[in-house]
């Protein structure tokens, strides 16, 4: 058997929209000027405490801010505007991996499990995944804490394993674990970026990563 782990946001479901408008109304409760964008989405991955410690600092409310953006985004996801849809060929893919007997799927995620369970819950996901790794099982990415746990869970050596996601930091923890790292170009984080912290292939389409897990698994 051998272990494919996804990320979330970014990778399986384009969230950016949310995103970006709770840390903007979170920053604003707070009195603080909100980050570009291109800010905003640059912690996409790390765990809420180490996302706003990184945007403000030690010194800054960070805690707090956190407590107030889990509030914000409860609030939104009612909302249609900030639907967090599925990206291209991700729900068709997903499906066909998941009838494999030579596979199974996993997640680690910096979302929260209440998080994934709702998307699990909206999407279909309840027999898609073996192991679920989230921000509250582990230290934040890139610690490879998620990885380990899922490789525990399921049994399966780090050497029959792949991690795929849009971020360096999704990179740096699939290196860490000694895991392969496949990247996708349509997430939060440049190409670039992600082939200097590790990624060893970067797709530009979802569906993409078959070929490559093929050729990968069929090799370990």
């Amino acid at each position: 058997m051998h272990l494919l782990v996804l990320d979330v946001d970014g990778t399986l479901v384009d969230s950016q929209a949310i995103i970006v408008e709770a840390q903007v109304r979170t920053f604003r409760r707070h009195g603080l000027v909100p980050p570009t964008r291109e800010r905003s989405l640059s912690i996409v991955g790390l765990s809420l405490p180490e996302a706003f410690r990184v945007l403000v600092g030690e010194a800054g409310p960070y805690r707090e801010m956190v407590d107030t953006y889990r509030e914000v985004f409860f609030h939104l996801r009612a909302d249609p505007a900030f639907e967090e849809p599925l990206y291209p060929g991700v729900k068709e893919t997903l499906e066909a991996l998941a009838r494999r007997d030579d596979l199974v799927l996993g997640i680690a995620t910096g979302k929260s499990r209440r998080g994934v369970a709702h998307l699990v819950e909206r999407h279909g996901w309840h027999l898609l995944f073996s192991t679920i790794q989230t921000a509250d099982d582990a230290p934040s990415k890139p610690h490879p804490g998620m990885i380990h746990n899922a490789l525990a869970e399921t049994g399966i050596p780090p050497e029959r394993a792949a991690m795929v996601g849009d971020t360096t930091f999704d990179m740096e923890m699939s290196r860490a674990a000694g895991i392969y790292a496949i990247g996708v170009s349509y997430g939060f984080h440049g190409v670039g970026a992600l082939r200097d912290r590790g990624a060893q292939v970067v797709v530009d389409r979802f569906p993409d990563i078959v070929p490559v897990i093929d050729a990968r698994f069929a090799a370990a």
